[in-house]
């Protein structure tokens, strides 16, 4: 179940480099920009988006089968919005999924929202430098259009630190301001984020109308004339897949006899036992139990398997879980013994493996445009 790609498949983490080689003129994936803007539509997937590529005109008018790239694993928001933004994968910038551990409080922290709460220090829980901290070092402009709401949040300081902070409210709004920065800032680099994809995936599914809606208006902001000479890139973090509710795996707790904490989300779960658990035996147990539904591994065969990416720094290892569980097709699986279930009404999902998790657009416009 680990990856088939090829090792030389184009990566998100590699999004940020191209785009500072475009500033230098030194690409030999893209042309000369005199500004660039990183545009990240969270929870696009490639497979989606070519599916209603007539809802989405004029991103997908030059979309050639090259124009893709592989998301990081697991294929969820933090881990990967995160490795666009650093340029490094999981394995090293840390950030192993939606809920992970804190060994050394024994408990699970939310990567999204629950900095504040839980205590994490932005720059010591992520201590990779951001694409913006780069620029600035090498004293490019470095803005981040995004929403305002999320302007001071522990994960903003975590992955936009070094960036000027613009808030706009609507996707028009966003793209519109980060065309102006990169107009007005000769060789900046501008990041404009458009959540509306993936929140109305979540709640209502990718092949619902409301999804559809939302696409539309990310291409309808998308379609306005690029200012001359900025270069923009078009992608996303992940996809996602439809998740009916014939196919929640629900697990009780005789199946989670030796479990401490299950972190992750459930299309990739962090699997924690207690200390004095068998893990042969659980794992044999998780194998029986899950099979036909999720692929499991044990945490030293999903690093060497290379999943976390090339390197694994001790802080990050801490966090993956014991067993990794991963899903298969359209399976998600659940802990039915935690007291808050609002998780299983959620239609569109993500974290796994399937093409339509990991495959993701990267277009072109303006300057980069073909």
């Amino acid at each position: 179940m680990l990856p088939s790609e090829s090792p030389s498949a184009r990566s998100i983490v590699g999004v940020a480099g191209d785009l500072f080689a475009s500033l230098r003129a030194e690409s030999d994936v893209l042309p000369p920009a005199q500004s660039v803007v990183l545009v990240v539509v969270d929870g696009l997937g490639a497979i989606s988006l070519r599916g209603h590529a007539g809802h989405a005109r004029a991103l997908t008018a030059g979309m050639t089968k090259r124009d893709t790239a592989q998301s990081v694993f697991p294929s969820t928001t933090a881990a990967a919005l995160t490795s666009i933004l650093t340029g490094v994968w999981p394995g090293e910038h840390g950030l192993v999924g939606y809920r992970v551990l804190d060994a050394r409080r024994d408990v699970l922290v939310n990567q999204l929202t629950g900095w504040e709460s839980e205590g994490l220090d932005p720059l010591t829980w992520q201590p990779a430098p951001t694409i913006f901290e780069q620029a600035v070092a090498a004293a490019r402009p470095a803005f981040a259009v995004g929403v305002a709401a999320y302007e001071h949040s522990g994960f903003t300081r975590a992955t936009l630190r070094g960036a000027e902070f613009v808030a706009a409210s609507t996707p028009a709004e966003r793209v519109a301001a980060a065309y102006g920065l990169a107009e007005q800032h000769p060789g900046a680099l501008v990041y404009c984020y458009l959540p509306e994809v993936d929140k109305a995936g979540h709640k209502h599914g990718v092949a619902s109308a409301e999804w559809v809606a939302a696409l539309e208006d990310i291409d309808s902001a998308l379609s306005v004339r690029v200012p001359s000479g900025v270069g923009v890139l078009v992608t996303s973090d992940h996809g996602m897949v439809d998740v009916p509710s014939r196919r929640q795996a629900v697990l009780d707790a005789s199946h989670l006899a030796g479990v401490r904490h299950v972190g992750g989300e459930p299309r990739m779960l962090h699997v924690h036992l207690e200390p004095d658990a068998v893990a042969a035996d659980v794992v044999a147990r998780w194998r029986a139990d899950l099979d036909g539904v999720a692929d499991v591994l044990t945490r030293d065969e999903a690093i060497a398997g290379g999943l976390f990416g090339p390197r694994v720094t001790d802080d990050a290892r801490s966090r993956v879980g014991d067993l990794l569980v991963v899903a298969r097709g359209v399976w998600a699986v659940y802990d039915g013994t935690a007291a808050d279930q609002r998780g299983r009404g959620m239609i569109g999902q993500h974290g796994g493996l399937t093409p339509e998790e990991r495959t993701v657009p990267v277009i072109r416009l303006g300057a980069f445009s073909r």
